[in-house]
């Protein structure tokens, strides 16, 4: 059975008003989306600004409400769960979001930061709370040193790696990341990717990754779900996606892909 299973999910929103305040105009934003996500496995979920993608993210995890559809995730409807069964659901799954500058608390400190799901969902105290999130940052390449820095204090790329710990802190079996390094310098893309893979790899994570960037996903996705106006246009594992695509669609986001070579010469 799959760890994350997901049929014909739609979401429409609200684009017009008249002045009454009476909707008059909609979008749909997602329509009949359907995929599973295995154990230890990276799915990613590619397309261009606007294709619905995150919002498949945010509705798995019911940031956002679907308007159709099922999500079952170990086994769970996560639609059905009521907001007590829906907190404990989500130690199982957590997200990484765009830009870690929004997602952080200012005013909060990155012991705190990554502490804080242990307040929520544990009756650990202060000290095994501090224990944790210096293991945590430690893993991921940051160190007990920044535990008393603000946000403020760190560049975007420590920043992202202190939302990673944060996201790791009750051991989730899958993350839900959106786009985790498209607000990152390229310098420190591959450094965040690079430490994405192998924390996959040491936990057995599981990964909704959304992006837009092909080029990104080549190295860490087994499979690819291809996404356009809201609707699913292709999918396949990674290899079959870049070696032979089936849509006209998908080709344009592939040649969109920089290359040393060009593809042309590349293939002559």
């Amino acid at each position: 059975m799959s760890l994350l299973e997901v049929s014909n999910l739609s979401k429409s929103f609200s684009t017009r008003r008249d002045l009454l305040g009476r909707r008059t105009g909609w979008t749909h934003a997602v329509r009949d989306v359907s995929f599973t996500l295995g154990a230890g496995e990276c799915l990613a979920v590619v397309g261009e600004s606007g294709a619905g993608k995150s919002t498949v993210g945010r509705m798995v995890l019911r940031l956002i409400e679907p308007d159709a559809g099922t999500v079952t995730f170990a086994g769970e409807d996560v639609r059905a769960a009521k907001p007590a069964r829906l907190r404990q659901m989500r130690r199982g799954m957590q997200m990484i979001f765009q830009d870690p500058h929004s997602s952080l608390d200012p005013r909060m400190t990155v012991a705190d930061a990554v502490a804080e799901p242990l307040v929520v969902h544990t009756d650990l105290d202060r000290a095994a709370r501090r224990r944790r999130a210096v293991e945590l940052l430690d893993k991921v390449g940051i160190g007990a040193r920044y535990l008393g820095r603000y946000p403020a204090e760190l560049s975007g790329g420590q920043l992202q790696r202190v939302a990673i710990a944060r996201a790791l802190t009750l051991e989730p079996k899958m993350i839900v990341c959106d786009e985790p390094v498209a607000a990152l310098d390229v310098s420190v893309r591959a450094q965040v990717l690079n430490l994405l893979r192998d924390l996959q790899e040491e936990l057995g994570l599981a990964y909704l990754f959304v992006c837009h960037d092909l080029a990104l996903i080549e190295v860490i996705a087994d499979r690819v779900l291809v996404m356009k106006a809201g609707e699913v246009v292709e999918s396949g594992t990674t290899s079959q996606i870049y070696a032979a695509p089936s849509q006209d669609y998908t080709r344009a986001l592939l040649d969109a892909v920089p290359v040393p070579i060009p593809r042309g010469a590349r293939q002559a």
